[in-house]
């Protein structure tokens, strides 16, 4: 049985060379958009509590987690910090949510899609913010800091191997189109 025609454009690698790296690349894509709706779900919630009472909020919260102590220093600190939350402050931290949300739908997007430029964008920013997340976990080592590294880093070192595959594909479909 023949397989059907190929154009130029989509040309490809045997299947099977290429299917394990797929599966990675749309997997890391259907993560960046996951993340991308918790983000906008966020951002619709930080929206919702302009012009709120976020320390009577933040306390409700306190009592229902009931194995957390009230009167504790950490939260009373965390109500200090809160308190010092107004209107203007929340509405600069939505408009943040909502710019990582949309960076997370584009990434997600291009990927799902594979968009060699999304593997480009999600390869530089996700290492980019690796120096930060390092300094955190200097800072104060958890074990989520840690867990956040290690995947991180796993996606960083991924997507550089399958990039470099990728631009060596294409190079070689250029060079046998130019023979």
């Amino acid at each position: 049985m023949a397989s059907p025609p190929v154009s130029d454009s989509q040309e490809q690698l045997p299947l099977r060379a290429r299917t394990r790296h797929d599966r990675w690349i749309m997997l890391i894509g259907a993560f960046k958009l996951a993340q991308a709706l918790l983000f906008v779900l966020l951002g619709i919630g930080a929206i919702r509590l302009l012009h709120s009472d976020l320390v009577g909020i933040a306390e409700h919260f306190i009592y229902q987690l009931r194995f957390i102590n009230p009167e504790g220093r950490l939260v009373n600190l965390f109500l200090v910090k809160v308190a010092m939350i107004d209107p203007h402050r929340l509405r600069q931290i939505s408009a943040a949510i909502f710019v990582i949300a949309a960076m997370d739908a584009l990434e997600g997007t291009g990927l799902v899609l594979e968009q060699a430029w999304a593997e480009f964008v999600t390869l530089i920013l996700t290492a980019a913010l690796l120096p930060l997340e390092l300094w955190e976990l200097i800072r104060r080592v958890t074990l989520m800091k840690l867990g956040l590294i290690v995947i991180n880093l796993a996606v960083v070192v991924y997507l550089l191997m399958y990039v470099r595959m990728r631009m060596l594909e294409r190079r070689a479909r250029r060079a046998q189109r130019a023979a």
